[in-house]
């Protein structure tokens, strides 16, 4: 088969498309013909290397894909041939403390595809049982391939761990990017008011037509003072936080009290400088959250099969224009999320 990959960390020019040994299924796995791919920062940090993970090389990146089951393992029941599937990337053991309870992103074990081991951007991609959700034959493989990773992401943070009701008012920095489109759609159907920032005006109407009340352009405005200006002074109930470094203390300073921040990531670096006296004095809360339950998975997606949350795509591209599909992630070009497809595909 032909694979995006690379046997070393860097920049761009270390990915390669091309050769690579067929996935064999193993008894609980199910073999997918991919149809289509996305990207996510996570693949750019991935390809940069992160501390603490040792990849075995070649890696092939990508923890979003969507395809047709091909052959499914001996242990396989959920799934048979001819099904459309997508990915979950999350993956647990399913027997500690956490995923006895049924917190799996808990678990100890925890890891993600395409992260911590081989992930799907390749013509055939052999997926546990247990990270792939059913697709209905309606939806188009872009859609199934672009919305599960960051909408489930989304969902878990506002609606379970951020406990988001309806009426209370949200900030999504960051609304132009995948998780941040998304969560500008789940925090609206929640029955909140949505504040979004994002770089440009032409993004910023496309979170309007996503949902979002109240837009900030945060390259002309300082979005912290434009949320006390647009509260009243208030302060709003959450900040969704994928962003870091950049903008923590921004987001701590445009919370209500008693309000609560919710992070799944830190594209601008993970150590920000934080106001420990602004948490205690306005009795915050800070939230963390990564990716979802099945359940929580599956939940989200139903929205997103049925319509009521659009999967924006900014780009499609071929798999061996996999590194400029990078680019456009580092660049922070567009609204929504690249999605590659096999060349075998186009």
């Amino acid at each position: 088969m032909q694979a995006v990959q690379f046997t070393e960390h860097g920049d761009t020019d270390v990915i390669e498309y091309g050769d690579f040994p067929d996935p064999e299924p193993s008894d609980d796995e199910v073999l997918v013909d991919v149809k289509a791919g996305a990207l996510n920062h996570l693949d750019v940090w991935t390809r940069k290397g992160l501390p603490g993970i040792d990849l075995e090389m070649p890696h092939i990146p990508g923890s979003d894909a969507a395809g047709v089951v091909t052959e499914v393992g001996e242990d396989v029941t959920r799934f048979e041939e001819g099904d459309h599937v997508a990915v979950s990337a999350g993956a647990f053991c399913g027997e500690c403390e956490f995923c006895r309870r049924g917190d799996f992103p808990l678990c100890v074990e925890f890891h993600i595809i395409g992260e911590h081991v081989r992930g799907v951007h390749s013509e055939l991609a052999a997926v546990p049982a247990q990270n792939l959700v059913p697709v209905p034959d309606h939806v188009d493989w872009e859609t199934a391939a672009a919305a599960p990773l960051v909408f489930q992401t989304a969902w878990r943070m506002l609606r379970n761990r951020g406990d988001l009701k309806s009426g209370e008012d949200v900030l999504v920095l960051g609304a132009s990017g995948g998780v941040g489109h998304a969560a500008v759609q789940v925090a609206k159907h929640a029955g909140a008011t949505v504040y979004a920032t994002a770089s440009t005006d032409e993004k910023l109407e496309y979170a309007e037509e996503l949902g979002a009340d109240h837009v900030i352009n945060y390259e002309e405005d300082d979005f912290a003072d434009e949320i006390r200006d647009l509260t009243g002074y208030r302060g709003v109930d959450m900040v969704v936080d994928h962003v870091g470094g950049e903008t923590w203390q921004d987001s701590l300073a445009s919370l209500a009290k008693g309000g609560r921040i919710v992070t799944c990531g830190a594209t601008t670096g993970g150590r920000p400088k934080t106001d420990i006296n602004r948490i205690f004095w306005n009795q915050l809360e800070v939230i963390g959250s990564t990716m979802a339950t099945p359940g929580e998975a599956e939940d989200a997606l139903e929205h997103v099969w049925d319509g009521t949350f659009e999967v924006r795509v900014r780009d499609t591209l071929p798999m061996s224009e996999a590194a400029q599909a990078h680019e456009l992630l580092e660049n922070r070009e567009g609204f929504g999320k690249v999605v590659v497809k096999p060349d075998s595909e186009l």
